[in-house]
């Protein structure tokens, strides 16, 4: 019987393994909601200087402590889903509910340039974040990543990866207005 048991010991121990593995899939955890220690926290300092041929200035930590709400889009040309998302940003935008600002995330000026000129222009400043510092501050890890930022310039959500539009509609807007209030 102990011998029996010796053998039965891998099985129930990969059975073990695959439940859990299997529970983690099922659950309804998603990896784009990773936490930020940054939420309800001050904006980290940053000046990026302004995207060089473009008519916008650039951004610093103290055009999100001006009394607004905003939010801020780390994007890039050489970033698919950026495209993916720009059309909404640009809805948003027209929309006049919410100032939309940009940080272009290690990206060629020409680049950047030739990009928003192509698909439309929905910020109000960008800023060039050409080594990635003010990235790495704001705890980015990759683009697009989008954060709401309150009218003290506090971050109050932080988005990671491409919007959709059930996001802007179910999450985004709601909190924009409830902070505008």
């Amino acid at each position: 019987m102990p011998r029996r048991a010796l053998y039965l010991l891998p099985l129930l121990l990969f059975a073990v393994i695959a439940g859990y593995f299997l529970w983690g899939l099922a659950s309804d955890r998603n990896p784009n909601l990773v936490p930020s220690a940054l939420i309800d926290k001050p904006a980290p300092a940053f000046d990026l200087p302004p995207l060089e041929g473009l008519d916008r200035p650039g951004l610093a930590t103290a055009d999100l402590q001006n009394g607004e709400v905003a939010l801020v889009n780390f994007f890039a040309s050489w970033c698919l889903p950026c495209r993916a998302e720009h059309p909404l940003l640009m809805d948003l935008a027209e929309s006049g509910g919410v100032r939309v600002l940009g940080i272009a995330y290690r990206d060629k000026p020409e680049d950047a340039r030739r990009w928003l000129g192509q698909y439309g222009n929905p910020y109000e400043r960008v800023g060039v974040d050409d080594r990635g510092r003010t990235s790495i501050d704001f705890g980015v890890s990759g683009v697009p990543e989008t954060f709401v930022i309150d009218r003290e310039g506090r971050i109050r959500y932080q988005h990671i990866g491409p919007l959709m539009a059930s996001d802007i509609e179910d999450k985004i807007v709601p909190l924009i207005e409830s902070l505008s209030e």
